[in-house]
């Protein structure tokens, strides 16, 4: 655990030095507890990207507490602001990816960093025993199904796939077929990325999701007594989306139109080390009410590691254990 949370600190460096030279001028200005001092720390906040309500949340917590407890000064209330920050996420006790069996769709736009995300996710699925299989339902871009068939070599699991430009709807569903072909228990679909602005992309998505889950629907209703499934009582499709943090508040709105019109079931943060704009985790998670399912904060395999609240606040801040 702690070698990930030094590994957790290490990738939000960027966030936090932002945030702790914008402390520094704080403290310069004094220890009071004053309208300055919280004005201070709201330029903070708004600065790494928490966004509006967040941020007005996180002050507001801060100023009761520093009001009910009698804080002395500014360090006193910066060394709560971890666990202020920690209580803005979206609490879930249950982790899509641990779900037996699953389907997860993954979306975003171009260059979110989804391909790679399927591909780091299956590797890891395989390591711990599931049965995975992958789905290529980007159909646009011309190397994402080559790149998909890398990732799927290195994990040893098969992809679903078919030529550019065919249906992405009608892979998908091939997709649940094989799944039940071959008891798959987590199933990953790589959907091509598109903009979030885009009406007739959105609805082309949509169209995937709904074909997904009735092919998922029709499995539970047909599946004979003696398939690999009969303990299991519905494979559940999920819609998860991947933002790349170097977005900063356009991931933003591209989440808040991604939730609009397929109402997300989870997010995953990808890039984190590669920006100062960390903060954006805490609004898209406060502000949507969605789950951070996982956070990227490298490039190699294990660098895409499942969300702790509290961690990850601490090390933005620049908190040990």
């Amino acid at each position: 655990m702690a070698g990930f949370f030094d590994r957790l600190k290490e990738g939000l460096a960027r966030t936090r030095e932002v945030m702790t030279e914008q402390f520094n001028v704080i403290f310069d200005r004094g220890p009071d507890l004053d309208t300055r001092f919280w004005e201070d720390l709201e330029e903070t906040l708004i600065l790494a990207d928490f966004g509006g309500p967040a941020t007005i949340e996180i002050v507001s917590q801060l100023e009761d507490t520093a009001r009910r407890l009698a804080l002395p000064d500014a360090t006193a209330v910066l060394e709560r602001l971890a666990e202020s920050i920690a209580a803005q996420f979206c609490e879930t006790d249950n982790d899509l990816l641990e779900t037996t069996p699953v389907c997860l769709l993954f979306v975003g736009i171009n260059g979110s960093g989804k391909t790679t995300t399927v591909g780091k996710l299956a590797k890891a699925g395989v390591d711990s025993g599931r049965r995975v299989l992958l789905g290529s339902a980007d159909t646009f871009r011309a190397a994402a199904i080559e790149q998909l068939d890398i990732w799927a070599e290195r994990a040893g699991v098969e992809v679903v796939k078919r030529q550019r430009g065919a249906d992405p709807a009608s892979v998908s569903y091939e997709v649940i077929e094989k799944a039940e072909a071959c008891g798959a228990d987590l199933v990953l679909i790589d959907t091509a990325g598109r903009l979030h602005t885009s009406d007739d992309l959105m609805r082309e998505l949509i169209k995937v999701v709904n074909v997904t889950r009735k092919r998922a629907g029709e499995w539970q209703k047909t599946k004979a007594v003696d398939t690999v499934y009969t303990d299991i009582e519905a494979l559940p499709v999920k819609t998860v989306l991947v933002i790349d943090a170097t977005t900063g508040q356009n991931g933003l709105a591209q989440a808040r139109e991604f939730n609009k019109a397929l109402d997300l079931d989870g997010v995953i943060i990808t890039k984190l080390d590669g920006t100062a704009k960390g903060g954006i985790t805490v609004a898209i998670s406060h502000e949507l009410g969605l789950p951070v399912l996982r956070v990227g904060i490298g490039e190699k395999i294990d660098d895409l590691k499942p969300f702790d609240a509290l961690d990850f606040a601490r090390a933005m801040v620049g908190l040990d254990y």
